[in-house]
């Protein structure tokens, strides 16, 4: 369950991310659209009054009075193309100045959302982390979380084990002695076995490593008869 809500975090973050940007996509373009029509419009209108393709500086004045964007005026640039045979005037204006005159209020509101939903994602997630280590009971640098039933080292690691190895790690710390006989734990794990001693063997003799490798315990052999989880 933690999982698919973490799942669903991380889209959801996908998503306000990926709204923020559309929006500021969209919102650029449009006002480029806006931009290079009132620039075209505006050189047109000039080159029509000055009747002449030569820029000079009253052409720049006239070009800047019949532009309707006033936060374009004085941002705009003419320019002559000389790669023709016939020298063309054209009015382009940098992708700076066009995002700057572009609305990006929404597109900044969305990336502000998307902000505090990952910081309260990453909030959730050392909560959970924290949450998920509350020790029914230490042993030996072990630990079982009530929250998740897992054991965690003595650092909050989790340690990983198989679903046999886990429940007979659960069988020695809820008993306070964490002495368990051989009867006791075959009748538990296996009962429908007649003998499951060299299955056992095998089961105690895979969990020793793990557990010595995690924590400072060890488990002894009482001669077959019974197994207890002792600190080092």
């Amino acid at each position: 369950m933690k999982m698919m809500k973490q799942k669903y975090s991380v889209i959801v973050l996908f998503l306000l991310i990926l709204a923020s940007g559309a929006t500021s996509f969209q919102s650029y373009q449009s006002t480029r659209s806006l931009v290079t029509r009132d620039m075209e419009r505006a050189l047109a209108l000039t080159l029509k009054e000055q009747q002449s393709n030569v820029i000079s500086a009253d052409t720049i004045q006239l070009f800047n009075n019949n532009l309707l964007l006033e936060q374009l005026k004085g941002k705009a640039e003419l320019a002559v193309d000389t790669r023709q045979q016939d020298f063309r005037c054209y009015a382009k204006c940098s992708a700076g100045t066009v995002f700057s005159l572009s609305d990006q209020r929404p597109a900044s509101i969305l990336w502000a959302a998307a902000m505090l939903w990952g910081f309260y994602c990453f909030y959730r997630r050392r909560k959970d982390v924290s949450s998920a280590f509350q020790p029914v009971c230490c042993y030996g640098g072990l630990g079982l979380s009530e929250a998740d039933g897992r054991f965690y080292d003595a650092e909050g690691n989790r340690v990983n084990l198989t679903p046999m190895q886990q429940q007979l790690m659960e069988m020695f710390f809820r008993v306070p002695s964490h002495r368990l006989t051989k009867t006791e734990i075959c009748e538990a794990l296996w009962p429908k076995k007649e003998d499951a001693s060299e299955t056992l063997y095998t089961l105690i003799r895979r969990l020793k490593s793990v557990v010595e490798q995690h924590s400072d315990l060890k488990i002894e052999v009482d001669r077959g008869r019974a197994y207890e989880l002792k600190i080092k």
